[in-house]
């Protein structure tokens, strides 16, 4: 284990400054290169204290980029067209993938790690309301209506 210190709000993770322990290849294969966290030392510790009021504008930007997107993405609404049968099944599934290409169509841009379904893939015909989380703390709500091609 080891511990970093955190540069941004981490779902099931911990708050910006906080100081946690995880797993060593989590922290060196993915925190610390995406720039999401730094190791924990004395060094480290003093330079984050030095610039911990620029990182918290950072952070302060990105929330409100992130709420600015979720209030135009929560208004939105998608239609889906998928090959079905007679009963409403769908040939296949409606998916995250086909949910960004339909997102970007509408001029969204939409990670698909940001596509969260629950109760994974649509495969009926019906309305549907999936969740976009576009930061730890901010989650769009848009409904998504599959219809038979």
């Amino acid at each position: 284990m080891m511990e970093v210190i955190l540069l941004e709000n981490l779902q099931n993770l911990g708050r910006f400054g906080a100081t946690v322990r995880v797993a060593n290849g989590y922290g060196r294969n993915y925190l610390i290169p995406q720039g999401k966290a730094l190791p924990a030392n004395k060094k480290n510790m003093a330079v984050f204290e030095q610039r911990r009021a620029e990182l918290e504008k950072v952070v302060a930007e990105r929330l409100a980029a992130a709420q600015a997107r979720a209030a135009v993405l929560s208004e939105l609404k998608l239609t889906i067209a998928a090959r079905s049968g007679e009963e409403g099944k769908l040939y296949g599934s409606v998916g995250t993938i086909e949910i960004m290409k339909a997102l970007q169509k509408e001029g969204h841009d939409v990670a698909r790690q940001e596509i969260c379904l629950p109760d994974g893939p649509m495969r009926e015909v019906g309305t549907f309301s999936i969740d976009i989380q576009l930061h730890a703390d901010v989650i769009a709500t848009v409904t998504v209506d599959v219809v038979a091609e």
